[in-house]
């Protein structure tokens, strides 16, 4: 129980922290003060504990994942984010890849009679692959596979390609919705504090910027998710804010599905002096996640950035959430030196990580509607029981 945070007597704690804990169990919001006292007061069994009670009172002992792959249509970028070990400048691409159309939909027919759901298409930002190239690539996708979940592309890229096509968001938005975009990931949200925005990535879209992207795709029906990158050069303070801005705009909206820290990794790229966050710190940060998002659905670990043991324990502290299969194709990570470098897993494999973790493995679609429920039957057993209330 709650109350009995790792083994401690209440009166053991920081009368901060019992505070906190009482504000958890009566359902209040936690101040930003709070959060950020989490963070450096609060032991990793404490925070744990406290994550746990509200992921299990959201979601029981389900974990979703799902069946997915990835698009990335070009590593060539106009941008210079100084964490980035993926993108390549537009002026050295001869070290890097452009995908065509017609390559990106050959990768989508390889997964015909497949059980996939969902194709991710995220990349660098290309000058000549502009809003119509990837409205034509949607269409495509769609004529082919009417059915598989298109989605796709950062704010940064939709920014990028709205300014280029002189278009509002709402405009722009709209534009590809109706070609086949469905939902938007979360991607390029790095850290909203300028100041910080501004020694890792000064010249991509801004803080504001990419909220009023995700704000205008929430006003249109689109899900999105969310990210911050962590473990760099920011501190507890950084990360509050943050995500407070991300609540603030889930208060307003609804439209976020997913929340996902994102591990900063320092291989060949300009902060390869930054020390990476210990185990200890991601774990906090999930739980503190868990914690101040209250009104977030879900909250996701990107098992091939941490590894497939680490995202295991993470199912402890708050995250209900593993991704997908992925099958080997995406590089962004692994590039920058993630613990998976062919990451890929298979359904069986997704299935077993999630039951040795004492978890209910559930696959999803994009918007976590229910495909299968392999908690209670062996993999070979035929087909799952239907998900149950």
């Amino acid at each position: 129980m709650l109350s009995d945070i790792a083994g401690q007597a209440l009166n053991s704690l920081p009368k901060e922290l019992v505070d906190i804990q009482r504000k958890i169990l009566n359902e209040q919001r936690i101040t930003d003060d709070e959060g950020i006292l989490l963070f450096e007061k609060g032991s990793l069994p404490f925070l744990g504990s406290l994550a746990n009670y509200i992921r299990e009172k959201k979601h029981g002992d389900i974990t979703y994942f799902n069946r997915n792959f990835h698009i990335e249509p070009t590593n060539v970028c106009v941008f210079t984010c100084n964490f980035c070990s993926y993108s390549r400048l537009y002026a050295h691409r001869e070290e890097g890849w452009e995908l065509s159309a017609e390559q990106m939909l050959h990768m989508v027919k390889k997964y015909d009679g497949q059980p996939v759901t969902e194709v991710h298409i995220v990349g660098g930002v290309h000058p000549k692959m502009n809003l119509e190239f990837f409205a034509d690539v949607l269409r495509k996708i769609k004529v082919h596979r009417p059915s598989l979940h298109i989605k796709g592309f950062t704010a940064v890229e939709l920014d990028y390609m709205f300014r280029k096509a002189k278009m509002s968001n709402e405009e722009g938005l709209t534009y590809l919705k109706n070609a086949g975009l469905d939902s938007l990931p979360g991607g390029g949200a790095e850290i909203f504090d300028q100041e910080v925005r501004e020694k890792i990535c000064a010249d991509k879209v801004d803080t504001n910027g990419w909220l009023a992207i995700h704000e205008a795709a929430h006003k249109l029906g689109m899900h999105s998710n969310a990210t911050m990158l962590y473990g760099h050069i920011e501190n507890y303070s950084h990360r509050i804010d943050h995500m407070s801005r991300l609540r603030h705009l889930q208060d307003k909206t609804g439209g976020f599905n997913t929340f996902i820290p994102l591990k900063f990794r320092n291989k060949d790229n300009d902060m390869s002096n930054v020390p990476e966050s210990n185990i200890v710190e991601d774990m906090k940060m999930y739980a503190v996640a868990r914690i101040y998002l209250d009104n977030f659905p879900h909250l996701k670990a990107y098992w091939p950035m941490l590894g497939r043991q680490n995202a295991q324990l993470s199912l402890s502290f708050g995250v209900n959430d593993i991704d997908g299969t992925i099958d080997d194709t995406t590089k962004i990570y692994s590039m920058a030196g993630a613990e998976e470098q062919n990451p890929s897993m298979t359904t069986e494999e997704l299935v077993a990580l999630i039951r040795q973790a004492k978890r209910r493995p559930v696959e999803r679609g994009t918007l976590y509607d229910v495909i299968k429920d392999y908690s209670s039957i062996g993999m070979n057993n035929g087909d799952p029981h239907p998900m149950m209330n």
